[in-house]
């Protein structure tokens, strides 16, 4: 199946993908003729963009032009060209569209990630050009003499960096490519590593972004009261259960007590061969293609730990605002590395504007990420799935069919947080009324976040990590899914046992 995808992806054409792209809006277009003029009673039509992202995915592999195109389709839905009376439809269908981008782009999760992960791209650079990040290499090299112990040491540097998801995936991947690369991992193993480490862990870890970002939603909910959100979250992390078997299956991967099995073996097999390590078209998403010839003259450790520590330390006194965070850690790196005279103010702009344009690539994805999920709100995907899957569901079984639910619309839509916003308001009063348990109910919608983000092709986690890794998204999520899907079933199984004992 795989290589008929690969396939179809070598023999893409202009013209084919031109004739793709007009059928998909004439189709769209006729579509409009049938559905309800009310967008709420869309029901099962609203799942048309999403299974057309999918297939289309896959077909492909092109995620940005299958982003785009499930985008359109979407807003053409929305905007419904074809009515009685007629009009202007091409002109409603662009309006439409680009009145989508528009508010995506001025929302203000948009303007963080791009505020955020657009100088974390740049303080990467910083650190590469400082040479930190090569000395930790080299001190880490001597302690990690195999192959093993490499990716163990990874996993356990990403147990240490469990502030954000983000600064997990960024450090730890641009930290520990090299040494990887030099016991011949391939770049997917890695990229799995590092994901499990960040999503995972943020949410079973009461002292992240995520615990912080969730006990606000908690209490904006009514069920943890005002001042007490935190140690309603607290109460959840036993049961996230996704996030305790992502994080725990890791090591067992590492040394052997699971095999590696699915297209992750298919990766070894091709290093194993002489092959690349890094899967087909990874230059593209790699913030760190390049330069790995660079030589440095007097690289310290110092350089990599010290902007780490101000940068955690700065996120949690500045109330784990990561934003404020990055933008002291990029205050202070210019001042500890120029008064060491590592580089000059010029230098120093222009390797952060280096660092900042390696991120066009993944902010590209998640803007188009944050679009599809826009109109998929629009004609209430995300509502319809929840509804159709809790309306007959028993207290014993709604942790199940809510995890199970979440998880597909999440690895569908991609944004963790914006699903928690738009399923807590539903799930919590559901809870209350059928008498089930509340905190097993919450842990499902948490746990669905984490895998959706974890394994989805285009969600920030997975596309962050493949640009810190250097290894291309599809292909660190075609290889990571079946790892993903394997602890979503233990999950769905504890769920459901949790949902039968506690209710």
């Amino acid at each position: 199946m795989f290589e008929y995808f690969s396939q179809e992806r070598r023999s893409a054409s202009g013209r084919k993908t031109l004739l793709i792209v007009v059928a998909v809006i004439l189709a769209a277009a006729a579509l409009t003729l049938v559905l309800p003029e009310n967008v709420e009673d869309y029901g099962a039509a609203s799942l048309i963009p999403a299974v057309f992202l999918i297939v289309y995915i896959f077909a492909t592999q092109r995620i940005i032009e299958a982003l785009t195109l499930a985008s359109l389709l979407g807003f053409i839905m929305v905007s419904r060209p074809v009515t009685v009376g007629g009009g202007n439809w091409a002109v409603n269908i662009f309006n439409s569209f680009s009145e989508g981008i528009l508010g995506v782009m001025m929302s203000e999760d948009i303007a963080w990630l791009i505020i955020v992960c657009g100088l974390m791209g740049s303080l990467i650079a910083l650190i590469e050009k400082s040479g930190g990040a090569y000395a930790f290499g080299q001190w880490i090299s001597g302690k990690a003499k195999t192959k093993k112990a490499s990716l163990l040491w990874t996993w356990f540097l990403g147990l240490v960096i469990f502030i954000d998801d983000y600064l997990n995936s960024l450090t730890v991947g641009s930290c520990m490519t090299k040494l990887t690369d030099q016991h011949r991992v391939p770049r997917e193993f890695l990229s799995y590593i590092v994901d499990s480490t960040a999503a995972p862990l943020c949410v079973i870890i009461p002292i992240s972004t995520w615990a912080v970002f969730c006990s606000r939603i908690l209490e904006a909910n009514g069920w943890a009261p005002s001042g007490e959100g935190l140690r309603y979250f607290i109460k959840t992390i036993p049961f996230n259960f996704y996030g305790w078997m992502a994080a725990i299956c890791v090591p067992l991967v590492i040394i052997g007590i699971i095999p590696v099995f699915g297209p992750m073996k298919k990766a070894f097999k091709r290093v194993e061969e002489g092959g690349t390590l890094a899967p087909p078209d990874s230059d593209k998403i790699d913030i760190r293609a390049g330069k790995d010839d660079i030589i440095y003259e007097n690289p310290r450790m110092m350089n990599l730990f010290a902007p780490i520590i101000v940068l955690v330390g700065g996120t949690i006194i500045l109330g784990f605002n990561m934003q404020m965070g990055v933008l002291l850690t990029m205050a202070f790196v210019f001042v500890f590395y120029l008064a060491q005279g590592v580089m000059s103010p010029e230098e120093f702009t222009d390797v952060a504007l280096e660092g900042l344009k390696n991120m066009i690539m993944p902010l590209l994805l998640m803007v188009l990420a944050f679009l599809f999920a826009d109109v998929n709100n629009r004609i209430h995907f995300t509502l319809y799935v929840i509804n159709t899957a809790t309306k007959y569901v028993t207290p014993q079984l709604m942790p199940l069919v809510v995890f199970i639910a979440l998880a597909i619309t999440e690895f569908i839509t991609g944004t963790n947080w914006g699903m928690y916003i738009i399923a807590l308001p539903i799930v919590i009063p559901l809870a209350q009324s059928i008498g089930c348990d509340v905190t097993l109910a919450v842990s499902a919608v948490l746990s669905a976040g984490v895998f959706g983000s974890h394994i989805c092709f285009y969600s920030d986690a997975t596309v962050i990590t493949s640009a810190a890794t250097g290894c291309n998204n599809f292909d660190h999520a075609i290889t990571q899914a079946p790892f993903g899907l394997m602890c979503a079933g233990v999950s769905a199984l504890l769920f459901l046992i949790a949902g039968f004992v506690m209710n």
